[in-house]
């Protein structure tokens, strides 16, 4: 349950939020270059705000958090969000570089973005793909990671040891990991991209009913050519059937070990999310999270939260930023 005090500052957010009015800020699009990637994003605010980096999963892109940065931008921040790797214009500076995306080279990629626009520190949040990185982050610089909302929460990994098996149903809703783990799986997704990506928006998120505008707004990131090698590495590796890259044997040894976070988070779930639905109280949360300011689970939302309930995002950024203080 939340404090009297907590609700308050919920209630007066919201408000905040109407009185703001609902008119939206036009990011900019802009390119940086890290040791590894030219890094697109989009970027909105004043260039004195603090900065918050909004980091998006698979499939998706940085239109993920359209409708997220307004409150943010208009509350006095800095928002940047990046393409991740193998995701719309954001490329390898090096062709001949691995195409590989293990969760400990998504969270090297925040660091080495946030280091590249000189972000001595800055705030994190991210969902699927982006929540993992958004948590690494957090785990490798607890000094320059001011606070963070975690959708879906602690989803660091140990990619050297599978998890247990889980129910039927469970396993079906993980189905494309499966088929990305073969030949075929490959070649479906070469050939099909936006129609696989199309039908998980619609299963991950069933009580969202997006529009082919605002699908293909996004679907274009998914012809990068880098894409397909991006994800089925991403999935053969956290399933043992490709290998990392040995510079991230090291983090990837310290993530199988389950880090504590210990800056404060705010975590998010959504109720119907399709891939696995939240649990309505999960008392250990605070083991690996022990900054932890609130655990939320929002009905009527699915995987793709900050689509679907941008605002319950935004008012979540803006509180644990002001717990962090």
């Amino acid at each position: 349950m939340h404090s009297r005090r907590t609700f308050l500052k919920i209630a007066g957010l919201a408000a905040a939020r109407q009185a703001l009015g609902q008119t939206k800020v036009t990011p900019s699009a802009k390119f940086v270059n890290t040791p590894v990637l030219r890094i697109g994003y989009e970027e909105s605010g004043g260039s004195r705000g603090f900065p918050i980096i909004l980091l998006h999963g698979f499939p998706d892109d940085a239109h993920a958090f359209d409708d997220v940065n307004s409150l943010l931008v208009k509350s006095g921040y800095r928002t940047l969000v990046p393409y991740l790797r193998g995701y719309g214009p954001t490329r390898f500076l090096d062709p001949k570089h691995p195409h590989m995306a293990e969760q400990a080279a998504l969270g090297q990629d925040v660091i080495d973005f946030a280091d590249a626009l000189g972000f001595g520190r800055f705030a994190v949040a991210g969902f699927d793909w982006g929540g993992r990185a958004a948590a690494i982050a957090a785990v490798l610089h607890p000094d320059r990671v001011r606070a963070a909302v975690l959708i879906g929460g602690y989803t660091i990994q140990n990619v050297f040891a599978l998890p247990p098996a889980s129910a039927p149903a469970t396993e079906r809703a993980i189905w494309y990991q499966y088929y990305f783990n073969t030949e075929r799986g490959r070649a479906g997704l070469q050939e099909n991209r936006r129609a696989i990506c199309r039908f998980l928006w619609q299963t991950w998120s069933p009580t969202w009913h997006f529009t082919d505008e605002t699908f293909n707004r996004t679907a274009p990131s998914f012809d990068n050519p880098e894409f397909v090698d991006i994800v089925i590495h991403s999935y053969r590796h956290r399933m043992g059937n490709a290998p990392g890259e040995p510079r991230f044997l090291d983090l990837e040894r310290r993530l199988a070990e389950r880090p504590k976070i210990n800056v404060p988070v705010i975590t998010l779930y959504g109720q119907d999310d399709g891939i696995r639905r939240p649990a309505a109280e999960a008392p250990d949360e605070r083991t690996d999270l022990p900054a932890l300011v609130a655990r939320r689970v929002i009905p009527g939302a699915g995987h793709f939260l900050p689509r679907e309930k941008p605002d319950v995002v935004s008012t979540a950024i803006l509180e644990v930023l002001a717990a962090s203080k």
